[in-house]
């Protein structure tokens, strides 16, 4: 079945932010054979854009988008091996990301539950590496699976080859926006050990005190923080963190101490630490912030909300505000983590 393209398709339901946004055509991904089809359809216009989407929870369109939308719902879960040390999983990119987690605890299979309750799907957490609690998924994962759209053959990236970072992958340089992941395989370790070390996770553990800790308590736990903490999309338009913590030189972090010594901060190696852009952004004055229809989430002023019916634009700009008093705050620049259309 030929998968159908509509026309100047409203984006509205399809982005977290909730912000209205046009696409001169829109497509259902579902299988393979779809993306080939689409393949051909675009090689008679090379010159028409394309971008994948998937929950639509990391992107904000400032305007709209001028060529096609490729909706990533390609879905199922296989269980391709096992060794003595791991369960090995492929999953479809179209799966949604907290969904796969939870049906992976209920299946026995556990070494995600750190990344509970991140909005997206499978597909979209190499791009972005996701990462919370103390744990970024490229330590699950073990390739990733692309369709590429100049080509038209299958190509597997081995987790190295993906070369991640913090929040990065090959995936996001724009060389590579070619390749359409549809697929992830995943390692997940048959002797669960939790990951504890992140302050906020072990406090709201110790808080409850359980007799014997288990992964559900872990799961349920980051549930709880992620739930106190950030809004819910369905309520308040949103796309979770909106910048990177910044990563500075040991030099360049002693000048920030001098200026602000309670600055929360976090090793990252011998050469380099990480701040915490949310601590940046609070003591700039900027927590609670509200513009018009846009501000900064009084819980957590790393997420920019959308309180009504803001456009795009509204959105950047409030971004853009929030970089300008950071920097002339600190002398730092914030980087999006948040893919600007």
């Amino acid at each position: 079945m030929v998968p159908e393209i509509l026309q100047d398709f409203q984006l509205k339901r399809f982005n977290t932010f909730g912000v209205s946004a046009k696409a001169s055509e829109f497509v259902r991904i579902n299988s393979l054979e779809d993306l080939r089809v689409i393949r051909d359809y675009l090689s008679q216009t090379p010159e028409k854009p394309f971008m994948v989407l998937g929950g639509g929870s990391d992107v904000l369109f400032r305007q709209d988008f001028p060529g096609l939308i490729l909706l990533m719902e390609m879905r199922g879960i296989t269980v391709v091996n096992e060794d003595t040390d791991y369960h090995y999983i492929r999953a479809g990119a179209g799966e949604n990301w907290h969904s796969f987690v939870r049906r992976m605890l209920d299946a026995g299979k556990t070494g995600l539950e750190n990344l509970a309750l991140i909005p997206g799907t499978v597909g979209a957490s190499p791009i972005q590496n996701i990462g919370a609690y103390g744990i970024e998924v490229a330590e699950r994962i073990v390739s990733v699976e692309c369709f590429d759209m100049q080509s038209g053959e299958v190509v597997e990236f081995s987790a190295e080859q993906c070369e991640f970072g913090y929040r990065s992958s090959i995936f996001k340089k724009p060389e590579n926006h070619k390749y359409v992941i549809i697929s992830v395989l995943f390692k997940l370790p048959k002797n669960w050990i939790p990951l504890l070390d992140y302050g906020d996770l072990k406090r709201e553990i110790d808080s409850y005190r359980p007799p014997r800790l288990n992964v559900e308590d872990v799961f349920a736990s980051v549930v709880a923080l992620r739930s106190r903490k950030l809004p819910n999309p369905q309520r308040i338009g949103n796309a979770g963190s909106f910048f990177k913590n910044p990563i500075l030189s040991r030099e360049k972090f002693r000048e920030i101490l001098r200026i602000a010594p309670d600055v929360v901060s976090y090793p990252v190696d011998e050469d380099r630490v990480k701040l915490s852009a949310a601590w940046l952004i609070d003591k700039a004055g900027l927590k609670g912030l509200r513009m018009g229809n846009v501000g900064t989430y009084e819980r957590q002023p790393l997420v920019i909300v959308n309180y009504g019916q803001a456009c795009g634009e509204e959105v950047y700009a409030m971004a853009q505000d929030i970089c300008l008093h950071v920097k002339n705050y600190f002398g730092i620049k914030l980087e999006p983590e948040v893919v600007i259309i």
